[in-house]
């Protein structure tokens, strides 16, 4: 058996000890799920894991996607109330307006879950997402590693103010924090957390910071146009970059050396442990606030295991 396969195992025993009689999925009919962007494939992926898995349990799902816009997906959830949903999985389009759907779903009785960013001010009755700080500080750690303990770091951030870009811009700074060669000289904030993005402010960052040997980039998309970057920019020096999420596009990529590091999320695992969390919170039971999943370490030696299994 696999170590992922061990862990993940692990989590469900956990999961049935907390909640041994569990909450039968009878009474629930139908699950909302607001999603910021599925034009990315983290996004997708949980989409994917949260549909096939209530279409094993006879649960009907209404996806909608905000295309990264608050004011959308306010709309769109108010919509959702509307259409006799007896759970809400949410996943905020950015930290503006993020607590409105929270407050619009509970004001309804409906109970949420909130999935990878949760609502300042408003959380849901549970959290679900990937412990981000400690697997951000395991990318920066290895990536620091890599390159001797020592050098000029860039960090490209994912949209601001979001849960993910907090949680991973801590996990690296404690990272950069052990070690006193590592000097932290430049970071910029993207929009999209896209490889565009990514190109765009490597090559920027690059040009005023020609001597860096060392890029985070929070998001695998980041990451691949940043190490798209390294190579136009024409530095002669060596330069390790990591990335977050173990997309599916970026996994094949890492296989062969396209960029150093990421921490592949359980993103099918996130989608059914979100419907889980659904049918009980419906059934009245009480959850942990926050239910973090451990990300795993991701590198050319082992990143073809997580492209013939993703979890």
């Amino acid at each position: 058996m696999k170590f992922k396969t061990v862990i993940l195992a692990a989590a469900a025993l956990a999961t049935t000890a907390l909640y041994p009689f569990g909450a039968s999925a009878a009474d629930v009919k139908k699950i909302g799920l607001a999603v910021s962007n599925l034009q990315a494939d983290y996004f997708n992926q949980i989409k994917i894991g949260v549909e096939a898995y209530a279409k094993e349990k006879g649960i009907e799902v209404i996806t909608v996607d905000a295309k990264n816009d608050s004011a959308t997906q306010v709309s769109q959830v108010q919509d959702l109330l509307t259409q006799g949903i007896d759970a809400f999985i949410y996943i905020p389009a950015g930290a503006a307006a993020a607590a409105v759907p929270t407050r619009l779903a509970k004001e309804a009785g409906i109970p949420v879950v909130n999935v990878d960013r949760n609502a300042d001010g408003a959380p849901g009755d549970t959290f679900i997402a990937t412990d981000n700080a400690t697997s951000a500080y395991e990318v920066c750690k290895h990536i620091i590693g890599l390159a001797g303990g020592k050098g000029k770091m860039l960090m490209i951030h994912g949209q601001k103010g979001t849960t993910p870009e907090v949680e991973r811009t801590k996990g690296c700074m404690q990272a950069i924090g052990e070690n006193a060669g590592v000097e932290l000289v430049a970071e910029q904030w993207s929009e999209q957390w896209s490889q565009a993005e990514g190109l765009n402010i490597g090559q920027n960052l690059l040009q005023a910071h020609p001597d860096v040997s060392l890029i985070f980039a929070q998001a695998d998309g980041l990451a691949l146009g940043a190490a798209q970057a390294v190579k136009v920019s024409g530095v002669s020096q060596r330069v390790y970059v990591g990335g977050f999420d173990g997309d599916t596009t970026a996994l094949p990529i890492l296989a062969t050396g396209g960029f150093d590091a990421t921490a592949t999320q359980q993103v099918r695992g996130i989608g059914r442990l979100a419907v889980d969390s659904a049918i009980k919170l419906a059934a009245g039971e009480k959850l942990p606030a926050e239910q973090l999943l451990p990300g795993f370490l991701t590198t050319p030696e082992n990143a073809a295991e997580y492209v013939a299994e993703h979890p």
